[in-house]
């Protein structure tokens, strides 16, 4: 199974790279007391503990063993009970504290292995998600084709009256009953039932089944030509699924934009949680001017223990090279010198400028993305403030479990990193405007409020007004656009976010 998960990244030439061991996996001294006695359940307790004392890139803020006691932690499963001492690992600093869910962890996780099935291009799931559009207006943000939802006529824009025969589903915050009980009937569940109107105001009833099915992470892609002579494409990209599964889609897209003469780019990751770092390699290449060619992507930043060759536990954590040679780890040069990845232009568009659509939503490999071309051309953002996360982890197997742990933090060619609170369009660094997400219209529609925003710069070179001044949107909005954006992440629930390395065999 080819897997690798990086909350944020790891490059192919990391990978590249190793380092002679000399490291004795039982000289580990981190533990502090932890014993060989004990459940099974004790043991995988004190392997989180001592893996995140090694490797977690704050791994100076835990407490020793016997304080933090990670046998202690409990839950209604052994995974609940895991995640409770994860959850404990990343209250110990003030990066992984998350406003949406104070005590949960922003990024560090464990699972049995569902992130990596996803992140291969297989979901097994209805293939639709909600968004409040407003406090009593729940609506269908985006459908994947071939997904039971796009099968049973599930369009985006549709608004859900009624879920399981239940039509009290108004946002009532982050924790609240309506929210939870959305959160768990769309995305915790095998079978739904929703009452939706379309635009016309028709309505009809569907219940769909979850299913397995083939992710196509390019929802669209289109071309707008503009009455300037300018030539604009617009693609949606989901998510950071695998080269084997994305590359295909994203060559389609980008050899229509080269065939069409495109002149400006718009690419919409407005709810990409990220996906596999070599992915965003691809497009950045696809993107990037060819003048750029050959300088430096990014690099990668670890912990004072992997840049200096003291990490033990890591020999016990084996992958396979593209030659098939099984090595560990603790092999690895995790210097910045030994992590730094350069640009290699594809295809034959040459941009000067691109929009990057984003909100809440967008996440890590998509904030890789961006943050990697900033240096190197006019980068704007349109949309809300993203979801920042610029560190990244690998997958460390614990038993019949995955842990993901920020191992790293990235920066570009600039130093340029460190967006813990976010992207905020029209923002220091980050020049574009904000505004709301618009729902209500098809993704590459014209008059749909973000696109709009890109289309009016590249015929004006400045932004349109604020919502209220463009078709189709209401003035009075009962949410502000920070608490619409806040309350999009909250309807996700534990969506995964992060960055996926996938050049070797696990």
């Amino acid at each position: 199974m080819k897997k690798i998960i990086l909350g944020i990244l790891l490059a192919s030439g990391f990978f590249a790279a190793c380092k002679k061991n000399n490291n004795n996996p039982n000289n580990n001294n981190n533990g502090g007391g932890a014993s060989k006695n004990g459940s099974t359940l004790d043991l995988i307790k004190d392997s989180v503990y001592l893996y995140a004392k090694e490797d977690y890139y704050w791994y100076s803020s835990i407490p020793s063993y016997s304080t933090f006691n990670p046998r202690s932690f409990t839950g209604s499963t052994d995974l609940e009970a895991l995640q409770s001492e994860i959850n404990a690992i990343s209250q110990t600093n003030q990066y992984e504290y998350y406003d949406a869910a104070p005590g949960e962890a922003k990024y560090s996780f464990i699972d049995q292995g569902e992130v990596s099935s996803e992140l291969g291009g297989t979901n097994s799931n209805f293939g639709f998600a909600p968004l409040y559009n407003e406090v009593n207006d729940l609506r269908i943000k985006y459908v994947y084709p071939g997904s039971p939802a796009d099968l049973a006529g599930i369009k985006r824009g549709y608004k859900i009256t009624a879920i399981n025969g239940n039509s009290s589903i108004n946002y009532d915050g982050a924790d609240g009953t309506n929210t939870n009980f959305v959160i768990n009937a769309t995305f915790n569940s095998n079978t739904v039932n929703m009452t939706l109107q379309r635009n016309d105001l028709s309505t009809f009833q569907v219940t769909i089944n979850a299913a397995d099915y083939t992710i196509n992470p390019v929802l669209t892609y289109k071309t707008i030509s503009l009455s300037n002579g300018k030539v604009v494409g617009y693609i949606v990209f989901n998510s950071f699924t695998s080269d084997e599964n994305a590359d295909p889609k994203l060559d389609q897209a980008f050899n229509y934009f080269q065939s069409q003469g495109v002149t400006d780019l718009v690419v919409d990751l407005r709810y990409n949680g990220g996906g596999y770092v070599s992915t965003a390699e691809y497009i950045d290449n696809l993107i990037v001017p060819a003048a750029k060619n050959n300088t430096t992507m990014y690099a990668y930043h670890f912990n004072d223990i992997l840049t200096n060759n003291k990490e033990t536990l890591l020999a016990n954590q084996f992958r396979r090279d593209n030659s098939n040679q099984l090595y560990n780890l603790a092999q690895i040069d995790y210097s910045v010198a030994a992590n730094t990845q350069k640009f290699a232009k594809k295809g034959s568009l040459n941009l000067s400028r691109v929009f990057f659509i984003v909100s809440g939503s967008t996440a890590s490999a998509s904030e890789l993305t961006i943050n990697n071309l900033r240096p190197h051309m006019d980068v704007q953002l349109i949309g809300t403030t993203t979801y920042g996360k610029p560190v990244g982890f690998f997958d460390i197997d614990i038993n019949k479990y995955q842990m993901y742990i920020p191992e790293f933090e990235t920066q570009n060619s600039a130093g340029q990193g460190g967006y813990y609170a976010g992207m905020t369009p029209g923002t220091s660094g980050y020049p574009g405007i904000k505004d709301y997400d618009d729902v209500t219209k098809e993704f590459g529609d014209t008059t749909e409020t973000l696109l709009h925003h890109a289309l009016t710069y590249v015929r004006k070179g400045t932004y349109a007004l604020a919502t209220q001044k463009i078709q189709g949107l209401s003035a009075q909005r009962t949410l502000s656009i920070d608490q619409a954006n806040k309350a999009a992440v909250a309807l996700e629930g534990k969506k995964f976010r992060g960055m996926v390395f996938n050049k070797f065999k696990k």
